[in-house]
């Protein structure tokens, strides 16, 4: 079983603008520096911020655990060959987790719960999603699409969401927005 088209606009769409920061056609550490970069400079965390340590403890795990799962000629960069790759294998078991996902989606899902009261709103939502390039707009409407219609979202809703994104082949499934887009 491989991967549909639908789902690899999806998938590279990911890799394009939240994977590839540099823009190179690869994925490897820098990108996850300029990243980091970028979320401490969004959220306010100087350098010495113990957010800004977590934050780069975090990314850096998961760019180790995506380079252990993808990076299969072990050239320290993940091509969107390698990419795809990775998630065709996945196509075949999508009850499985990948722990560097598990962790990412945390991580997402904790950027974007700014308040920290434990769910993410419209707002917090697409200030994160709009800091990676995609206009705001579509972010908030991605947000409605996503939530379908409810004002917040909680972790639990946020991990099926997820789990929806990677594995649906259903344009209306509201997984599908969990990146900030509203159509692919």
């Amino acid at each position: 079983m491989s991967i549909s088209e639908f789902r690899k606009k999806k998938l590279l769409y990911v890799f394009n603008v939240f994977f590839d920061v540099n823009q190179s056609g690869e994925i490897d550490q820098k990108d996850f520096e300029l990243a980091i970069e970028k979320i401490c400079e969004l959220r306010g965390w100087p350098a010495g911020n113990p957010k800004n340590a977590e934050t780069h403890e975090n990314m850096l795990k998961i760019w180790e655990g995506l380079r252990a799962k993808a990076d299969k000629d072990n050239d320290g960069q993940v091509s969107v060959e390698e990419w795809c790759k990775m998630w065709d294998e996945y196509a075949r078991d999508p009850n499985s987790v990948l722990d560097w996902q598990l962790r990412y989606m945390n991580f997402m899902f904790d950027l974007e719960d700014a308040s920290t009261d434990g769910s993410i709103d419209a707002e917090e939502f697409s200030i994160v999603c709009s800091s990676y390039g995609p206009d705001k707009n579509e972010c908030q409407e991605a947000f409605r699409k996503m939530s379908q219609g409810a004002e917040e979202v909680d972790r639990e809703q946020f991990a099926v969401l997820w789990r929806e994104y990677f594995s649906s082949d259903d344009p209306a499934a509201p997984g599908n927005f969990i990146f900030g887009r509203t159509a692919f």
